[in-house]
């Protein structure tokens, strides 16, 4: 039952063939048997979630159905805010804190009848695309435990491909819902920023990171964004379309004569070669739909430094008052470049990115869609910190090895990772779909064609 989509879970819950709590044993079990190897949930409101789940049940015995998600287990990011369920942001600072509220993105979760049954693995504060932190250790890929998950939200696709749970929230600054898909054979979607509100007190008006769903399926991505997505009051980049769009049919795109770019390496980017020969498949499954694929020399001149300004600003906005002897080497490097941000960098940087942006909007005139590697590298063993080279070329430090993501990050532009192939080793591959700003069901439609033709996305990990 684990291994069933959610969308097939709930047309069972819809038909009493399964009850909610029934549903719920399955994944706690599942939980049980392979989260000690994995490490992709780290606290479980395991007694909270039975209470709940038997709510559901006695509210389909009265044939009320609360919402699209009635009765289904879900996990939430240990960045997003849980009422009463701690919440350590990866953090040994926050190692027993429980917050009074839940986020957004989870209160709207909940009231489509989401039962959350517990809380995924992230860095500390979501910093690195590698999920490893001083409060729960690594959290392991399931297709080979020596290996990394990813990161930042690679508990959530961790546990996702083992089957702990069957839909998972996640956020993304650099890569951070895309780069663990890819690494764990799941998919994920980072939003065009405001698609999915997240009211914040301190950083309102930053638009690199984002919250967005991660699933098995793209069917069950959309879904997850039907509800997560939508206006609201408290967040000033909001997106006034309803998240009722996500329940529009996702075959409904005709792949003939589309023109999609394909970026081998984004504008130069050095690839690992395995990671190469997978990614280097996709063109012809998209041909093989219809689609005119044609490759370019993409110009993302810009991306990094702009990335990087913003990044830096925002790490000394976020934790700068936060005692600098208890945060882990990365977050303090991340705080210490902001120490370092001036007023002419922070202009130059927007003048960067105003332009970059201005290049793709022309450059989406002419192209339907941008094709490209999630990750320039598979996934890496979990002992290391992070990748120091990519085909005998040396990385100056632990963000480089991200720009494959974090360079789509700044183009303001929804982007999701699709399961692509395997490694010679068995270890996953995505591939990055990336559309026109605000074209989010778009790219979830190509996502969705490109799933069902190649089938990768069902190849399921031993976990143990």
């Amino acid at each position: 039952m684990h291994y069933l989509t959610a969308v097939e879970m709930l047309e069972l819950l819809r038909a009493r063939q399964v009850s909610a709590v029934e549903l719920l044993e399955a994944h706690l079990r599942r939980i049980e048997e392979v989260n000690p190897a994995v490490n992709a949930i780290v606290t479980l409101a395991a007694e909270r979630a039975r209470a709940e789940a038997e709510a559901a049940d006695r509210d389909l015995a009265r044939g009320v159905w609360r919402g699209s998600l009635h009765g289904l287990p879900v996990a939430h990011k240990d960045l997003t805010d849980t009422a009463g369920i701690r919440t350590t942001y990866g953090s040994p600072i926050f190692a027993g804190h429980v917050p009074a509220h839940d986020a957004l993105i989870v209160r709207r979760m909940r009231e489509a009848g989401a039962i959350t049954i517990g809380k995924t693995n992230t860095p500390e504060f979501g910093t690195g695309s590698h999920t490893v932190n001083e409060v729960f250790g690594a959290t392991r890929n399931p297709y080979d435990l020596s290996r990394s998950a990813g990161g930042s939200s690679g508990g959530a696709a961790a546990a996702l491909a083992c089957g702990m749970v069957p839909l998972a929230d996640g956020s993304d600054m650099g890569g951070s819902l895309r780069n663990p898909a890819s690494f764990c054979n799941v998919v994920g979607l980072r939003p065009t920023p405001g698609r999915v509100p997240s009211p914040s007190p301190t950083a309102a008006w930053f638009t690199l990171g984002v919250s967005g769903p991660m699933a098995r399926t793209v069917a069950d991505l959309t879904l997850l964004m039907s509800v997560v997505a939508g206006f609201d009051p408290a967040s000033p980049l909001s997106v006034a379309e309803s998240g009722a769009v996500f329940t529009e049919p996702l075959d409904l795109l005709d792949l003939t004569g589309l023109r999609v770019a394909w970026s081998p390496d984004l504008g130069g980017l050095p690839v690992d070669a395995e990671t190469a020969r997978v990614t280097a498949t996709a063109p012809a499954v998209l041909e093989g739909l219809g689609a005119r694929v044609e490759r370019v020399d993409l110009d993302l001149s810009g991306a990094e430094e702009a990335f990087r300004t913003y990044r830096a600003w925002y790490y000394l906005l976020s934790y700068g008052d936060l005692p600098p002897e208890r945060l882990g080497g990365n977050v303090r490097w991340n705080v210490e470049r902001g120490r370092e941000v001036t007023g002419a960098d922070l202009a130059r940087a927007e003048r960067l990115r105003s332009r970059l942006y201005q290049r793709m909007s022309a450059f989406f005139d002419v192209y339907d869609f941008l094709l490209a590697p999630v990750s320039q590298v598979p996934p890496f063993p979990v002992d290391a910190p992070y990748v120091t080279e990519i085909g005998g070329e040396p990385l100056p430090d632990y963000l480089a090895w991200m720009r494959s993501a974090y360079w789509v990050s700044v183009l303001h532009a929804p982007a999701a990772s699709v399961p692509c192939g395997f490694t010679s080793g068995g270890l996953p591959v995505g591939v990055q779909i990336v559309g026109r700003p605000f074209a989010d069901l778009r790219v979830l439609r190509l996502a969705h064609a490109f799933e069902q033709a190649t089938g990768h996305g069902s190849r399921r990990p031993d976990c143990r």
